[in-house]
């Protein structure tokens, strides 16, 4: 079928067959099928949708555009996640290591910043050596030792993902739920994963601020996944404050490094880990309950395993070896502190999560424009969380600048983001629920 054919099908609505969207896919990551009748079929998904199986077809089309990972002699199984992306998330850190400490294969491929949410890349470029972009022998070889590798998507990895998304972010078709759940789900099909547990994110800081929508991005990735083979289900989580205490590339590894020395206990992103590392240890047959699984990943947590794993993976990957004893040593520091204070007493009740992501950006700890460099060092720290009462004048957040100007800048934005006062306390649940096939 020509490429307008199948074009002018799914603009009436129709439903595309597995080898219309195959070949269509095949054309596109060739280059034989021009950027404008890409753009066309994108906005044709967006007005008109996709069946299930249409969705499932073009992951696997995707999927299939370039490597697919085998892992058949590791001899673990394997298991990854995956974020919708938030302000202050950098569960990944501590996720992988704890699961690989406790058996599991951890092959993840993590992405760089997206608008106003902080990326896995960014936050372990920050660390001196670390190679985001290894060889497959090295990938193999960490995954293999250390149980855990986390590094950037090769180009021949899903490369038809990264033309059809080049071309979505300029054509106003990246919100369509089929195209999402394809770009999300191609790339991790294509490291070859066993079982998947996805976190959607739902808040001011989320791409979806409505639950209706977080449940149906949340079930559209369980099924497609789970119609293409993965085992996989979905914690919807809470994204209406930062999840750690802090957000900012380097600042957000010591803090990783501080949950995996046990010092974030009762945390909002030690509930949303744990859960998530009960989750992929429950799918992945290593566990009877998701209560084991939470009494293993704290014991992963409490005895140093989970740390000396991420260790050994930042040794792997070129990073330092005393990287977990000496992490300053090795990672930039911003050169001014300042800190927020309250101005007036009462309760935390509300915060804006995505102004405190573009206000890490404003520092330069993000990126306006792609080619835009970052500065791994600021951000801010010691956030308090919604539903604490405090004081007038005492310190609610830190924030870690490169120049006096710019702090004072963050300072003002980070104030217009919390709300303090007297009303209903706005903190929620970290996790919202739990979506299963």
């Amino acid at each position: 079928m020509l490429p307008q054919e199948t074009i002018r099908a799914k603009r009436n609505g129709e439903t595309l067959t597995a080898e219309e969207i195959a070949r269509f896919v095949e054309g596109f990551t060739a280059g034989t099928i021009s950027e404008g009748q890409v753009a066309a079929f994108a906005m044709a998904v967006w007005f008109k949708g996709m069946r299930r199986e249409e969705t499932v077809a073009l992951t696997l089309a995707m999927r299939d555009s370039g490597d697919v990972l085998d892992w058949s002699d590791i001899g673990r199984p394997i298991a990854d996640k995956h974020s919708t992306g938030g302000v202050g998330d950098n569960v990944s850190l501590m996720l992988a290591p704890i699961v690989a400490s406790l058996g599991l294969a951890v092959p993840m491929i993590s992405g760089r910043g997206l608008g106003h949410t902080g990326g896995t890349l960014d936050k372990l470029e920050s660390i001196a050596g670390y190679n985001i972009m290894p060889d497959e022998a090295l990938f193999r070889k960490t995954v293999r030792e250390t149980g855990c590798a986390i590094i950037g998507q090769t180009g021949d990895l899903a490369p038809a993902d990264k033309r059809l998304y080049a071309i979505r972010d300029v054509t106003a078709t990246v919100d369509s739920v089929p195209l999402i759940t394809a770009s999300i789900l191609s790339k991790k099909l294509a490291a070859g994963l066993e079982t998947l547990v996805l976190d959607v994110k739902v808040g001011s800081g989320a791409f979806m601020t409505d639950l209706k929508e977080a449940r149906t991005l949340a079930r559209s990735l369980v099924e497609v996944a789970n119609g293409a083979g993965v085992k996989t289900s979905a914690l919807i989580t809470d994204m209406n404050e930062p999840l750690a205490d802090c957000a900012g590339n380097a600042l957000e590894v010591i803090h990783a490094l501080d949950f995996l020395k046990g010092l974030k206990r009762g945390s909002r992103s030690e509930a949303v880990t744990l859960a998530l590392a009960a989750e992929m240890l429950l799918s992945a047959g290593l566990v009877s309950s998701a209560d084991e699984g939470l009494a293993r990943a704290q014991e992963a947590i409490a005895s140093g395993r989970a740390l000396e794993t991420f260790g050994h993976m930042i040794a792997s990957l070129g990073g330092p070896a005393d990287f977990v004893e000496r992490p300053w040593n090795h990672m930039p520091k911003a050169k001014v502190e300042l800190v927020v204070e309250a101005p007036q007493a009462g309760m935390l009740i509300a915060c804006k999560a995505r102004d405190v992501g573009m206000a890490v950006i404003g520092l330069g700890g993000g990126r306006i424009l792609p080619t835009d460099a970052v500065d791994h060092s600021v951000g801010f720290t010691e956030f308090l969380p919604l539903g604490t009462r405090v004081e007038k004048g005492e310190i609610i957040a830190r924030i870690h600048a490169q120049d006096e100007a710019s702090a004072q800048r963050a300072r003002a934005e980070l104030l217009a983001s919390f709300t303090i006062g007297e009303g209903v306390d706005g903190s929620r649940p970290a996790i919202v629920e739990t979506i299963s096939s």
